[in-house]
């Protein structure tokens, strides 16, 4: 990204969208977490979103605590189809429609807030 011009936003956690050639993030990775009361079909509609947005799953965690679902994802944004406003909002709209919190954080944000 760095050749490309590309700059990562300088405050707040607005993602910036490289309009370079190459297309993609100025990040590549990112943390999804789920949490919230147990239900079917969570990670398959998780899924599916990522699926939709060419967003690749790398890995994923996963836990119920009693009825209380957790779960961590690291995705590659880096062929992803759309710009993160757009992902965020197709994430927020999953999230209320199963009734969960779900956020998305880049890789080394979230690896920052949880180091020791």
């Amino acid at each position: 990204a760095a050749a490309s011009g590309c700059k990562p936003p300088q405050t707040g956690h607005r993602a910036a969208r490289c309009a370079a050639a190459e297309g993609g993030f100025w990040f590549m990775k990112a943390v999804i977490t789920v949490v919230g009361k147990d239900t079917v079909g969570v990670i398959a509609k998780v899924s599916a979103v990522c699926a939709e947005l060419n967003i690749n799953v790398e890995d994923v965690t996963q836990s119920i605590m009693q009825d209380m679902f957790c779960m961590i994802m690291l995705v590659n944004l880096s062929r992803c189809t759309q710009d993160m406003d757009a992902v965020r909002a197709r994430f927020a709209a999953i999230a209320d429609e199963m009734g969960m919190e779900l956020h998305i954080t880049r890789e080394e944000v979230f690896d920052a807030m949880h180091h020791i």
